[in-house]
C-alpha cells in the first residue's frame, strides 16, 4: 500500500472520526472502503451509460425478446 496525504474540512473529519469509532475501524480503512465503493458505483454508471448508448444506436426490435416471456417466473400460482 501507499501512503497519501489529503486535505478535508473539519466537519467532514469529525463525521469520519465518529463513523470510524462506531465501526471500530481506522480512518485509512474507512477511506479505502469509501473509495472502493465509489469506484464500483462509477463502473456501474459507466456500464449503464454504454448499455443505453448501445440500445440508442441499435434499439430492440418489436417482439425481439418475446421468446423469453414463457421462461419468466414471477412466483404467481
Amino acid at each position: 500500500m501507499k501512503s497519501i496525504q489529503m486535505t478535508i474540512d473539519a466537519r467532514l473529519l469529525k463525521a469520519v472520526d465518529q463513523l470510524t469509532r462506531a465501526r471500530k475501524t481506522t480512518r485509512s480503512a474507512f477511506m479505502r472502503d469509501a473509495l472502493h465503493a465509489e469506484t464500483r458505483r462509477q463502473l456501474v454508471r459507466d456500464a449503464t451509460a454504454r448499455h443505453a448508448r448501445g440500445y440508442t444506436g441499435q434499439p430492440a426490435a418489436q417482439g425481439e425478446f418475446d421468446v423469453w416471456l414463457r421462461e419468466q417466473d414471477w412466483g404467481t400460482p
